[in-house]
């Protein structure tokens, strides 16, 4: 009798086996609707990628090059290096790849949902009481309880509510993942960008620098000829007033360039008093950008494809929510030991087990499944807008930094040719006033204009490469590695401007 009483438990078995695989095919359906991404028209091709523009170009079949390190078209390795430093140190992205982790943290909880749950535990009691009806103070019941306990309990997943819940996560998981992405390369363009615009400004310093030496000649020239009688006491004035003013246009550069410094110490994730960056030469490249077709920005940028993986899960949660009007089935059991002597605790006699299923439905709850139901939908309407939108974006940025790119290359051709004319006449009225057929206030003014041409010439560079920047994020930059496309380096290396106020041979 006390070994069929051991075997009785594990009669049920197979029985107990046999009822979790048929409550599993059961969960093979799972309530709410399946995703689809949402539908949107983003055109064949982009309205300004009509043509090939120097700074960017179609993108071609053969563009197959890795467009992960997107900061390398600049071909310039001290960027290559802060970069690569920004990418390892960077605050904001630890931030965010903190966040994405926790996100990883949620879809393992949300799987958990599939496995039972398995508890033990182990106690002693000890309790006493009255002796009914007797007039002795000190009798009493006393005894002792222990007992060592175990249970398992599992929910079937008859519904999908589990399986929706999984599928919301690791789509917000890969939001989250997008996220970083974004993050990421949002870091990488502030960097790139302050470096450009820092090196942009290093060869305005140059320029300025190698003007007021031109001036400081012309000054001693004009004292000269003053100290002769050739030159009026004005002349030496106006040159003076020249040289000192270029001079503070110089000086005023460096608060600009310090704080460029600091913006750059910062990105890296290190404090600015540690941070210094010495001036090089100018040798900054325009790079030749494959653009693409208007279908590819939806998986190309990171915060495009965020707002789509935003969507999958707000769906999900739909199913999550009607899933609430069925009922639930619990599968559990329990057993262990529980005996009054502790000797006799891990006995026959001391054993105790349950096993069965357990089924749940609410039948009035006021409204609140239906009024969830609704939320659900909602969000995801509210998420499936803000995809929408974001895709829209995106193509609205990339065609605004193909048309800025396009606009600023006919810029540069007319301010080149402004530029050969403001040289020209530097040159011609020079020589009249080394004649003696001009005064300095002529040469002054026309040096002027030709100081600007220069500097002008040179925003207009670094406002080109900013675009450039703007337009590699706008099309996702190095977000996805499977992308094709890499840019290829085929442009001519930009020539700088020579300083005013010395004569410059005409360019090409």
């Amino acid at each position: 009798m006390m070994r069929n009483a051991k075997l009785f438990p594990y009669a049920f078995l197979p029985r107990a086996l046999a009822a979790a695989a048929l409550c599993a095919l059961l969960g093979a359906c799972a309530v709410g609707p399946d995703y689809q991404r949402p539908a949107l028209d983003v055109g064949a091709a982009y309205k300004e990628g009509q043509g090939e523009v120097e700074g960017w170009k179609p993108a071609r079949p053969r563009d197959e090059a890795d467009r992960g390190e997107w900061w390398r078209v600049y071909d310039d390795a001290t960027l290559d290096g802060l970069v690569a430093r920004l990418n390892a140190s960077n605050q904001t992205i630890a931030q965010a790849e903190a966040n994405y982790r926790q996100a990883l943290g949620l879809v393992r909880g949300a799987r958990a949902g599939f496995f039972p749950t398995v508890g033990a535990g182990a106690g002693m009691t000890r309790s006493g009481s009255g002796q009914g009806g007797s007039t002795s103070s000190s009798g009493s019941n006393v005894s002792n309880q222990y007992s060592l306990t175990g249970s398992v309990s599992w929910e079937v997943d008859l519904w999908g509510r589990v399986r929706r819940s999984v599928e919301s996560s690791e789509a917000s998981a890969a939001a989250s993942l997008a996220d970083l992405g974004a993050t990421r390369l949002s870091a990488q363009a502030a960097l790139v960008q302050s470096y450009l615009q820092l090196r942009v400004l290093d060869e305005q310093k140059r320029l300025l620098d190698a003007t007021v030496a031109a001036y400081e000649k012309s000054l001693e020239l004009t004292q000269n000829r003053y100290a002769v009688g050739v030159a009026g006491q004005a002349d030496v004035a106006v040159a003076r007033t020249q040289l000192e003013s270029t001079r503070a246009q110089s000086i005023d550069l460096d608060w600009q360039r310090g704080q460029l410094e600091h913006a750059i110490a910062v990105l890296m994730g290190q404090a600015p008093s540690q941070f210094s960056l010495p001036p090089t030469a100018f040798a900054l490249r325009l790079p030749q950008i494959p653009v693409g077709l208007p279908s590819e920005l939806l998986e190309r940028r990171p915060d495009v494809a965020a707002a789509e993986r935003r969507a999958a899960a707000a769906n999900a949660q739909i199913g999550v929510a009607q899933a609430a009007w069925f009922p639930s089935l619990i599968l559990s059991a329990d057993g262990g030991f529980r005996n009054g002597q502790f000797a006799d605790l891990l006995t026959a006699p001391a054993r105790f087990w349950s096993l069965g299923p357990a089924l749940a439905l609410t039948i009035f709850d006021g409204g609140a499944r239906e009024a969830q139901v609704e939320q659900a939908r909602a969000s995801y309407d509210a998420q499936a807008a803000a995809y929408r939108q974001a895709a829209l974006t995106g193509l609205r940025e990339v065609e605004d930094y193909l048309i800025q790119l396009r606009v600023m290359e006919n810029e540069q051709i007319v301010q080149r040719r402004a530029l050969e004319s403001a040289r020209e006449s530097l040159r011609l009225i020079q020589n009249q006033y080394k004649a003696g057929l001009v005064d300095y206030l002529s040469v002054a003014v026309v040096d002027a204009t030709a100081l600007s041409s220069e500097r002008n010439a040179l925003s207009l560079l670094g406002n080109r490469l900013a675009a450039s920047v703007n337009l590699i994020v706008a099309l996702g930059g190095g977000w996805d590695p499977q992308a094709p496309a890499a840019p290829a380096q085929t442009q001519a290396r930009t020539e700088t401007p020579a300083p005013a106020g010395t004569a410059a041979p005409a360019r090409p």
